[in-house]
This record gives structure tokens, sequence and C-alpha cells, in this order.
């Protein structure tokens, strides 16, 4: 079992109107693969403590640990990282943790990812680890979002060489972009997602509704199921 290491908060941003990226310095804290997650434990001054799992926005630099953190309503853990703490605070980190739903640069096959949300988070590790190493592996990033403002890191993923990004949006949908607003549908596989031929790679994590559709959807494409990888998330 992981040991618990204290760690500080060394730097926050701004992702969304309900989500934050938050740096922390964790001694101790090493080698974690793109995929992977850390549990973080929270303790108030009464003494009680809430345990909960983040996934890793990015990796390669020991000793740091850095997650994106999207509020859940009502949620005492999301809503405490996203609004209230700051650098300077103090909390607890267990891993790196999983290694199911992981990539590595010395895997050069094709890779498709698919994220519903705020689950693209450890994909985009997946990228930014693939840009680190300059893996010539083939990407392709398809994301649905409900707006263009509730996307993280559009900007840097729609732009990273070698990686070929789609956006759909499930209610509002941005000017100049032709498809309406709508779940992912079979459409949306056989136009991005890498064709079950070329034997892909296929990590999808999100939301468990989002991730049964689209898991069901790569299935009815063809897509091998031993290489469709998933993630959930929930809690709060």
């Amino acid at each position: 079992m992981s040991l618990w290491h204290v760690a500080q908060v060394v730097a926050v941003e701004r992702l969304t109107a309900s989500a934050r990226a938050l740096t922390l310095s964790v001694p101790g804290f090493v080698e974690a693969v793109a995929g992977q997650h850390v549990d973080l434990r929270l303790t108030a001054p009464d003494g009680y403590q809430a345990v909960r799992a983040y996934s890793l926005a990015r990796v390669g630099r020991d000793e740091v640990v850095e997650i994106a953190v999207d509020r859940i309503p009502g949620g005492e853990v999301s809503g405490f990282l996203v609004d209230d703490a700051q650098v300077g605070d103090r909390m607890e980190v267990r891993g790196p943790l999983g290694g199911f739903f992981v990539w590595r640069p010395d895997d050069v096959g094709p890779v498709q990812l698919v994220a519903g949300g705020s689950g693209v988070v450890p994909l985009a590790a997946m990228v930014r680890s693939r840009a680190a190493a300059g893996s010539p592996a083939p990407f392709r990033l398809l994301c649905s979002v409900r707006t263009r403002a509730d996307a993280f890191w559009a900007d840097e993923l729609s732009s990273s060489p070698g990686v070929e990004t789609t956006w759909v949006y499930t209610r509002e949908v941005p000017p100049g972009v032709t498809r309406p607003a709508g779940r992912l549908s079979a459409d949306d596989v056989a136009a991005h997602v890498l064709a079950p031929g070329e034997s892909p790679r296929v990590f999808v994590c999100g939301p468990t509704g989002f991730v049964e559709a689209a898991a069901a959807l790569l299935l009815d494409a063809g897509h091998d199921p031993d290489l469709v990888r998933t993630e959930r998330f929930g809690g709060a």
C-alpha cells in the first residue's frame, strides 16, 4: 500500500467557471505514469477526514502532483478544492495509483482517447506525456462537453502536434460548428475515431453514463473489447 505524503499547494489555475487545476509539491512522490491517479486526503480542524481520488493531469515531474477538479454540486471536497484551496494549503496525497488505465511513451501503437467532460484529465496527461517524449504514436482525441466554456485546456489539446482532436457539444454549439448539439453518436465514432482495423488502444473516461454509452458505441463499431479501457468517476 502506498504511503501518505504531506503535500502543499504551490499553484492554482482557473480552468472553467466550475473547475480549477491545482499543482502540489509532494516530497516522496515519484515515477507517475499517464493515466494514473492519486488519493487526496483532507483533514478538518476537528479531525474529520475525507478522501477522494483524482486523476493526474500531467506526469514526468517527481515530487509534483497536478490535478484538475470540477465542482460537484454539494461536494464537500470538490467544492473546497475549486472555491477555497489556496497556495500554501496543506493536505495529504497517496500514490501514484493504478496500472491498467495507463499509457507509456514506449508504446508506439495507435491510441484513441474518448472523454466526457472532466474525464479529459487523464487523457490530457497522455497527450502531454506523448509530446514530452517525442513519441510517434498516432493519437486521436474525441471530447464531449456541454459547451465550449466547459472544455478543459481546449487550445492546448486542439493544437498538440501529431494529435487529431475533435470536440462535440451536447448543449450549445460554438459559431462555425456544423454538428448540432447532442450526445456522442455512432456517426461521431465513425467520423472521428480510429478504425477498428488499425487496432488502436482506446481509453474512455468520464461519468459512468457517458463511459457506458461510449464503450457500447465503440464495440458496436467493431473495436476489440480487449483493447478498450475505461475509467469512470463520481463522488464529491
